[in-house]
């Protein structure tokens, strides 16, 4: 039997399970065979994959396309991902009238983008939630998001006037009538938030720690409460996406119960890594804030447990330039879709032993199961050939420039990770090579539309 690709004698990454040596076969964009070691087949190409492993692609849930050249945010950031071994992200699209700009915003994705996308819509007004089953299924997107950190007078600045308890509480109640609905949310109590930062600015804090400080994780964890026993009553799973803080995963434990609706939680690679004491200074301002080595270490154990199912960048491809020097002014959020991998890799492969299959499970299949999003996210026969090849004696070093993106800085600038993406696959076709992309790369990327 011929296939068109076979990455030969890998160390084969299943996610959740195990890893086992073997080969992958791949026909027609599918993977069709996992070959047992040594056993040799016809190919049009063969990948020597000795002692490196051969993982399912990334699925980044979390990521703010449009935020830095708009449009050709798409086709940037789709390449800068995936040298990172993204094969998949979901986007947040957030619009007065949802209705009438998502097909315009696919269109302009599908023209451009390298990889897979999908969507989740931001809620900001009443009138989304009343859309909202005509609006998931007309354009497949099971997955919302509400942002309670843009209540009251933050909200009104950014000219969102109705996101209170109650839109939280009606999207909570559409969420529920949706087949495979989720809501996540953005949980940081903004109310109390001026409480810690009028003193701070009034004595002259412009330091990292100080953005902590403004909103410590306390206000994240109240809020999470709220969400959680919302969702209870709604029947609503939702999900706590970008956690920061170790306090918050601990309520959430205690929160989850048999029979009553799933919190999930989502988490990102920075909060994985990076502390308010790291020497980054205004470059690392980002909502919730980075938080103390002890959260870091709690939220890893988190991973090992599974009580953080996914792990997302939070990536936002703006230039150095709107920093600034302010902490107070700069703008929040950073690049960082490419670095996934090579974090989890460092931080919890590496440092911490947290098994490989878990991290494989925490960046594709559970982000897949989440999200409905079929025929993605594991290594088995039927399933899409996305795959990404990992050499575990290489090293990546972070260079903004080595990458696409509009962004031109990283929170991880000159920072080494042992790991290195050698190859990228989307649906069987060769998007990173040797680790650099693919000559005369197209826009191969599909929509994921969603059943519901």
């Amino acid at each position: 039997m011929s296939y068109d690709l076979i990455l030969q004698n890998g160390e084969i990454v299943f996610p959740g399970t195990g890893v086992r040596r073997g080969s992958v076969a791949v026909r027609d964009g599918r993977i069709v065979a996992i070959l047992a070691p040594g056993e040799t087949a016809a190919a049009t190409r063969v990948i020597d994959c000795t002692d490196r492993f051969v993982m399912p692609g990334l699925i980044d849930p979390h990521t703010h396309i449009g935020f830095g050249a708009k449009e050709e945010d798409w086709f940037t950031e789709s390449r800068t991902a995936a040298l990172g071994g993204v094969t998949g992200l979901f986007s947040f699209w957030r619009s007065d009238d949802l209705g009438a700009s998502t097909d315009p915003w696919r269109a302009a994705a599908e023209a451009r983008s390298a990889i897979d996308f999908g969507f989740h819509f931001g809620v900001t007004a009443r009138r989304h939630v009343e859309e909202l089953p005509e609006l998931a299924h007309r354009f497949g997107v099971t997955s919302v998001k509400v942002y309670l950190m843009y209540k009251g007078a933050t909200g009104a600045a950014k000219g969102f006037t109705e996101v209170d308890d109650a839109l939280l509480f009606r999207a909570l109640q559409a969420g529920a009538k949706i087949k495979g609905g989720v809501v996540g949310v953005h949980c940081e109590n903004t109310e109390v938030i001026p409480v810690f930062r009028e003193p701070l600015k009034a004595a002259g804090r412009n330091d990292l720690p100080v953005w902590d400080e403004q909103s410590p994780g306390f206000l994240e964890t109240e809020n999470i409460f709220r969400v959680a026993y919302f969702g209870e009553k709604a029947e609503c799973p939702v999900n706590i996406v970008h956690m920061s803080s170790a306090e918050s995963l601990d309520l959430v434990r205690r929160l989850r119960h048999p029979g009553r609706a799933p919190i999930h939680v989502e988490t990102c690679a920075h909060y994985l890594s990076l502390s308010r004491d790291s020497e980054i200074g205004v470059v690392g301002k980002v909502n919730p804030p980075l938080r103390s080595q002890a959260d870091i270490d709690g939220l890893w154990e988190g991973v090992r447990a599974g009580d953080i199912a996914t792990i997302g960048s939070d990536h936002v491809p703006r230039k150095l330039a709107t920093k600034g020097d302010d902490i107070w002014t700069a703008s929040a959020g950073f690049p960082g879709i490419a670095q996934i991998l090579p974090v989890l890799l460092e931080e919890g492969w590496r440092k911490r032993g947290v098994p490989i299959e878990t991290l494989a499970a925490a960046t594709s299949k559970n982000v897949a199961d989440l999200y409905s999003v079929a025929n993605k996210g594991r290594i088995a026969p039927g399933y899409d050939a996305d795959l990404v090849v990992v050499d575990p004696e290489a090293e990546t070093r972070v260079a903004a420039a080595d990458y696409p993106s509009h962004s031109d800085y990283s929170p991880y600038e000159g920072m080494t990770f042992r790991g290195a993406i050698t190859h990228t696959i989307l649906r069987g076709q060769l998007l990173v090579e040797n680790g650099a992309l693919a000559e005369d790369l197209g826009a191969p990327g599909q929509y994921m539309h969603r059943a519901c």
